[in-house]
């Protein structure tokens, strides 16, 4: 429970001062200025008074006991502050000096040792090295952020003080009310995981925001996040997405960043929406603490431009929703309703000379149209708009049913208009794609709190042998599985795989390609060689016993020529595979997220067009299907124009046996099967070749 850290009764500030400018004094005066109405205890040596409040010399000078401490210190200081808040049986304490984890090992080991106390004494530690909090309910301003913000339902918490304060400027420009800010820092003690929990119970708060570096506990945050989202929407910027900027993450926080595929796999799990910007950030919470979700995807757009409005029509059928079509009795109502010359389609343009009215009764109407599931109204300045008054037509129209959002483009000309619509309660965007982005999210948030229940499948495997193979292989820190164990482990887990053996000798591969039928496939297996094609150390198609012989040295040779130090175990042999889709599915272990599934066709498809998807395990057979229908080349998988599609279903299921197998197997770090061969509906796909990594037995990772 946080009820100290945002309703508390008492508040001491530990290091106030009366210099304006420092960080003491403007949390005091934040505090005083800000309204809040309960006992303020500023706390500095030199004593007398401040902002006519009585200075403490020392916290141990307070008869009582005190509710929330900021401490506002020198490092050096900060472990006598804060045990003097816990002798006051404080219930929260906001530490704001910096000097900690960020810093290296000694600041680390002091935060851990501030953590230890608070929590051995029943406080939360929100920081350190953060901004502090407000809360618009009880006008407390816990920070040396500017000004108190307007009430509202929109709460941000962020890692970042500086973006806080960036935040609170932006939500001020935009007229937007907040509930409430906080500033983690360093997340010693409540982190991301905590507010969520705590703000998606807060009845004052419709949205939240937040900007993370870093998340604490993967498997915490998906449970709690997708709780959250059940109640009300969570948008979320992520950094560190590259390279870069996840070195700059671990220096600003001292933690290393996960991968950004998995926070995304992990956001779309839990139903949290993603904003890639700082814009975006608030272009979604703005729609969403404003508008109605929608019920579908069809949009309506009311222009008086045909350009704006085609840029809109674009942009909704580029993100994956439809521009509507009117129902007829809706045309025909707009035709008897409206001057000759407006558009009655979609978009519907009322013509550049529209007053305020035209907009109005395009908006009723639609308003009405079951065929419309939310609508974009667009304005653009010419000399007879009246923005204002179009605004105010506008909102006294608006009969909550469906979400309307505006796109006012323009500078000082459409300005007041704008502010007559964020008054109103009508979230307004510079450029229609804007407006198309914000609708898009809320369209897909909308179908997540619709998903089917998450039914996870349970295959009968055989555990047992691939207990035994894994155990056995680390035992000898055999952490590089070859084809020969991989495809025995798979196969353990109902999987297809072609009959075939491990020879040494070009006798050995005859006599296995008759037991097995030809034609054959020939693969070198060597823990020195992984790309065996670029090697020449791949044969298909092998159809006599002569070509298998010749085949078997031939590739000796050649390997051992171009690798001499190479350790050759043998040459796998096998039944050739039927031809079908080459695609890959696979796995790769996030050390916060655990197992992230991987599937993308092969070729082309995965080495130039990046067109893979990800998702993490356990996965549905719904989410599986999703996966695939999330890739640009799922046309290909279906069947088009005279091509006969895939068994998309055996896919879904290959994608659910390997999630089983490295949810079971935690020791298996990395899965790939490339190529996993796919024929057409009801055939079943087969392991063309495969290979795993294990995790060694002192948990190392050796790749």
């Amino acid at each position: 429970m946080l009820e100290s850290l945002f309703l508390p009764q008492s508040v001491a500030i530990i290091g106030a001062s009366r210099t304006p400018g420092k960080v003491g004094h403007d949390i005091l005066a934040n505090l005083v200025k800000g309204g809040f109405k309960g006992t303020i205890l500023p706390v500095n040596p030199a004593g007398g008074t401040m902002f006519d409040l009585p200075v403490l010399r020392s916290l141990r000078e307070f008869d009582g006991e005190i509710e929330q401490v900021i401490v506002v210190v020198p490092k050096d200081r900060v472990l006598e502050a804060v045990k003097d808040a816990m002798a006051k049986k404080a219930g929260a304490v906001v530490l704001i000096s910096s000097g900690f984890k960020e810093t290296g090992k000694a600041g680390r080991r002091l935060e851990e040792e501030v953590a230890k106390i608070c929590k051995s004494h029943g406080a939360r530690l929100l920081g350190p090295n953060c901004l502090g909090l407000l809360n618009t309910q009880n006008n407390l301003n816990a920070s040396f952020a500017g000004s108190m913000p307007a009430r509202g339902k929109i709460a941000i918490f962020s890692q970042s003080g500086a973006l806080c304060t960036s935040m609170l400027d932006l939500a001020e420009g935009r007229r937007l009310g907040i509930s409430k800010l906080i500033s983690i820092g360093n997340k010693a003690d409540i982190n991301e995981n905590d507010l969520l929990s705590y703000l998606a119970d807060d009845k004052q708060t419709t949205v939240v925001t937040g900007y993370l570096e870093n998340i604490i506990s993967g498997d915490t945050f998906i449970k709690t996040a997708e709780e959250a989202c059940m109640k009300k929407p969570v948008v979320l910027l992520k950094s560190g997405t590259t390279a870069a900027g996840q070195k700059a993450a671990a220096s600003h926080t001292g933690v290393l960043a996960g991968t950004d595929t998995a926070y995304g796999a992990a956001f779309k799990r839990s139903g949290v929406i993603r904003a890639d910007t700082f814009e975006a950030l608030f272009d979604y919470a703005t729609a969403l603490s404003m508008q109605p979700l929608p019920k579908g995807n069809r949009v309506l757009i009311i222009t008086n431009a045909g350009g704006p409005g085609t840029m809109a029509a674009d942009a909704v059928e580029h993100c994956g929703m439809r521009v509507a079509d009117l129902a007829s009795n809706t045309a025909t109502a707009l035709r008897d309703k409206l001057p000759e010359g407006v558009s009655i389609g979609n978009p519907v343009d009322v013509l550049g000379d529209a007053p305020p009215e035209r907009y109005r009764e395009v908006l009723r109407t639609a308003q009405n149209d079951d065929s419309v599931d939310a609508i974009i109204i667009i304005l653009t300045p010419q000399v007879m708009s009246n923005p204002k008054e179009t605004a105010r037509a506008i909102a006294m129209e608006i009969d909550g049913s469906k979400p309307v959002l505006a796109s006012f483009m323009g500078g000082k000309d459409v300005m007041p208009g704008r502010l007559e619509l964020t008054a109103a309660g009508l979230p307004d965007y510079e450029s229609p794609e804007r407006a198309v982005g914000a609708l898009k999210v809320m369209h897909e948030y909308e179908t997540w709190l619709h998903r089917p229940p998450r039914m996870v499948t349970r295959f009968r495997v055989n555990r047992r042998r691939v207990e035994r193979i894994i155990t056995r292989s680390r035992r000898f820190n055999i952490l590089q599985l070859n084809e020969v164990k991989s495809k025995k482990i798979l196969q353990s887990y109902g999987f297809n795989v072609p009959d075939g053996r491990l020879v040494t000798d070009a006798e050995e591969a005859v006599e296995q390609a008759r037991r097995t039928g030809f034609p054959v496939a020939m693969k070198i297996v060597s823990p020195d060689i992984v790309h065996k094609s670029d090697m020449g150390g791949v044969k298909l198609n092998l159809t006599t016993a002569q070509q298998v012989r010749d085949g078997f040295d031939l590739m000796m040779i050649r390997i051992l020529q171009q690798v001499p130090s190479a350790i050759i175990e043998g040459i796998y042999v096998e039944k050739m595979v039927d031809p079908g889709l080459e695609v890959i599915i696979g796995v790769s272990r996030d050390p916060q997220f655990g197992p992230m599934l991987m599937f993308g066709l092969g070729g082309i498809f995965v080495e130039v067009m990046k067109d893979v998807t990800f998702h993490l395990a356990p996965i549905t057979q719904d989410e599986a299907i999703h996966m695939l229908k999330s890739t640009r080349s799922y046309n290909i998988l279906k069947g088009k124009r005279g091509q006969k599609g895939v068994d998309i279903v055996g896919i879904a299921n290959g994608l659910q046996r390997i999630s089983q197998l490295t949810t079971d197997f935690p020791q298996i770090i990395e899965l790939d099967i490339n190529p996993f061969i796919v024929g057409e509906t009801g055939t079943d796909p087969v392991v063309a070749d495969g290979r795993m990594t294990l995790l060694s037995a002192d948990k190392r990772i050796i790749i």
